[in-house]
């Protein structure tokens, strides 16, 4: 039987990978014993319990950004994260540790580190975080859903897909996506989604533009998410949704996508072969323009500023593109032609091989 403490949380871009990874473990050997490491406060708390596995917190001690009373404090709370992480690693017999970034991954390695139990890695984003470029200077594996990675020692794995994305079948469940939704199956869809809480340049463009999209004989299924503000249009073939619990229906059903360019996002759409125009996320550190690269310079996608995807863009652009079928099933083949739909057994496949290295490659020198 072997211990693993999968390290990761926050958002969805850290859970849903590492719950991927901890589920093919479990089916692969029900007598092994996965423990996952979070925070309280993080989207792990919910999604991790409910997924029926264990879940082990450390206090959340984020990296000070300026000088004050939190950066005083920061040195001591790390090292009890540290230690505590240590602890249980000892008391539970951890045999190696798994990171997907985020709060806790950074003393979930140093931990590891100290007691000479390797590591493995997954990065999802193109630009990665501080924990796993920390992490990767002596990890035994690591593994990144995107080329050109600056990581140490990184092999593209793709992305840890959930099973019902790694295993769809979108013509087998055309006519079923198509009655869940209320759309019809013979004719294109076009999937808009910003993600769970939205993307509120994506909502109203889209909803601005809807006679627009369907004078253009393609249908709309819009996921608008939790905070939208956009008003339903009530047109035919445009169906608003704030949110689909049937995601891989909604996949099913697309025959090309507006979206932001998160890495899961991204990862799916190329994974499934569906083309993309990518409207990055404006605020941060640019990460999602990078997630979205490989898949846009393959030609499977469209990079399209926040601000430049407004409803004239939709009329000069958007509906020449889809009113050039040719065109949008060359770049559905270029999608699939760098998408990975086999990145959970991939990085899998590293976790093994950390273990076979055993602590001599947790301790490989920096």
């Amino acid at each position: 039987m072997t211990t693993y403490l999968l390290a990761g949380g926050g958002t969805a871009g850290h859970v849903n990978p590492l719950l991927a990874v901890a589920d093919r473990l479990r089916d692969r050997r029900p007598d092994d014993e996965v423990l996952v490491l979070g925070t309280a406060e993080g989207l792990e708390a919910r999604l991790v319990p409910a997924r029926g596995y264990e879940l082990l917190t450390i206090a959340k001690v984020p990296f000070p950004r300026r000088p004050n009373r939190a950066a005083v404090a920061f040195p001591s709370r790390f090292r009890t994260s540290i230690d505590d992480v240590a602890t249980i690693i000892a008391e539970r017999g951890v045999e190696v540790v798994v990171g997907f970034g985020g709060y806790v991954s950074t003393p979930a390695y140093l931990a590891a580190r100290r007691a000479h139990v390797p590591v493995a890695i997954h990065e999802a984003n193109a630009r990665p975080g501080l924990a796993n470029r920390l992490g990767a200077r002596w990890a035994a594996s690591v593994g990144v859903a995107f080329g050109g990675s600056p990581l140490r020692g990184a092999e593209v794995v793709g992305m840890p897909l959930r099973r019902e994305i790694e295993t769809l079948d979108r013509r087998a469940l055309r006519e079923e996506a198509a009655g869940f939704f209320g759309l019809d199956p013979q004719r294109p869809v076009l999937l808009a989604t910003g993600g769970s809480l939205g993307a509120r340049r994506i909502n109203r463009t889209m909803v601005e533009s809807a006679s627009t999209l369907t004078g253009s004989d393609w249908q709309v299924l819009h996921i608008t998410g939790a905070s939208s503000d956009v008003v339903d249009p009530a047109i035919p073939g445009y169906r608003l949704v704030e949110y689909a619990d049937r995601m891989d229906l909604a996949l099913a059903l697309a025959d090309a996508a507006v979206s932001r360019a998160g890495a899961a996002t991204v990862s799916e759409l190329a994974a499934l072969g569906i083309p993309a125009v990518y409207v990055p996320y404006p605020v941060g550190n640019g990460e999602q323009r990078f997630n979205a690269a490989e898949v846009v310079a393959a030609g499977g996608g469209v990079l399209v500023d926040d601000a430049g995807f407004v409803p004239d863009w939709v009329r000069r652009e958007l509906v020449l593109l889809l009113a050039d079928r040719e065109r949008v099933a060359r770049m559905a083949a270029a999608a699939a032609s760098v998408g990975h739909r086999d990145g959970t057994d991939r990085m899998i496949a590293l976790v093994d091989a950390a273990l076979g290295g055993g602590a001599g490659a947790a301790t490989r020198s920096a």
